[in-house]
């Protein structure tokens, strides 16, 4: 049974879908579910360019048959091993970063804040670097040693941060603190690193997706699917989160270990991203306030921050590929946009609050 009902929200008025399951009512507003399939359509068009596009061009054909098996042996060598393991990185390494910059700016009510501003990134970058530089090791070690350094940061971010409870802006003063320490101790690293590790290092610490195989991939996703599993699944107390502590106890959330445990979520997502491509900078920052806009929801979507991220993070990746002479990083892509993002959302703020 379903129906679309209209209710009041945000001052306007919003259509919502309802439908019965098994004596269960559940409903989606019908704004969110256009624009999340909008997202999902732009994303699988712009994964299917990625996959014909190259030195070696194919037709949409091709790269079905390819990826049904039917293809001959070098067309399938193209889609499956050189280009479709990019393709997927960029898919879910996108959702990934959208969901944990979503997460955080819950938890902070700021706009401005993401786990690559408050050094998350940064420390999940230093402990990948540390096991590049120090201990040369396998691409699972430098996975472990993202994760390690990513929480490591979260630890001290919060523990510096804690007065009484954690407050969004003193979090994000801290954690902005943390990461020009954390970027002052990468730079050491790579000065103080040999030649051909360093420059490896450097290339990698841009955020790249390039020469990525199926084993980052494969890894990455799996973990990163996982993460994203379980970050929807505390979206209610994320919600009541978002309406201060006091009014989020007297509904029976346990405050502070559902924030450090969202916290984790935000820096796990963020590490497995980092630990296979490198830290990619201001997906997490745009993608949760975009997809709030285009939502028109009252808070920051989880889901469709996700959705986005993939979208930003594979339209960027093709750009990087084919877009420019020269194949770039992805995150010289996100760099680009992203700052420009971040200026017109000062500009967008400082003239709300001086309207107030």
């Amino acid at each position: 049974m379903t129906a679309a009902v209209s209710a009041r929200r945000g001052g306007g008025r919003r259509r919502v879908l309802r439908w019965r399951i098994r004596g269960v009512w559940l409903q989606m507003d019908l704004r969110a579910l256009l624009v999340g399939t909008a997202l999902g359509a732009a994303t699988i068009a712009t994964t299917l360019a990625a996959l014909v596009s190259g030195d070696y061009p194919l037709t949409l054909a091709q790269v079905t048959d390819a990826l049904f098996g039917a293809a001959d042996d070098f067309a399938r060598t193209v889609v499956i091993e050189w280009r479709m393991p990019r393709a997927l990185a960029a898919v879910v390494f996108g959702a990934a970063l959208g969901a944990s910059g979503a997460v955080f700016q819950s938890l902070t009510r700021n706009p401005l804040a993401s786990p690559d501003v408050v050094g998350f990134s940064a420390g999940a970058y230093t402990g990948a670097l540390i096991v590049m530089i120090v201990v040369h090791g396998t691409y699972l070690q430098v996975a472990a040693g993202a994760f390690a350094g990513g929480v490591a940061t979260a630890a001290l971010v919060y523990l510096l941060a804690f007065r009484r409870g954690v407050q969004g802006f003193r979090l994000i003063i801290v954690g902005i603190g943390v990461s020009a320490m954390l970027s002052s101790v990468n730079t050491w690293l790579m000065l103080t690193a040999d030649l051909d590790t360093a420059l490896v290092a450097a290339v990698w610490g841009t955020g790249s997706l390039n020469g990525i195989t199926w084993q980052q991939t494969g890894v990455g996703s799996v973990l990163a699917a996982a993460l994203l599993v379980v970050t929807l699944g505390m979206t209610r107390p994320l919600r009541q989160l978002e309406l201060g502590d006091d009014t989020a106890k007297a509904l029976g959330v346990r405050v502070e270990p559902a924030r450090l445990g969202l916290m984790l979520l935000s820096v796990a997502l963020i590490a497995v991203v980092t630990a296979a491509a490198g830290p990619i900078s201001f997906v997490a920052l745009a993608a949760p306030q975009i997809a709030r806009r285009l939502t028109r929801s009252a808070g920051v979507s989880v889901g469709a921050s996700a959705m986005l991220g993939s979208l930003l993070l594979a339209a960027s990746d093709y750009l990087a590929m084919h877009a420019l002479p020269a194949m770039l990083p992805v995150g010289t892509i996100t760099v680009v946009l992203g700052g420009a993002y971040l200026v017109w959302l000062l500009v967008h703020e400082a003239r709300r609050l001086s309207s107030r």
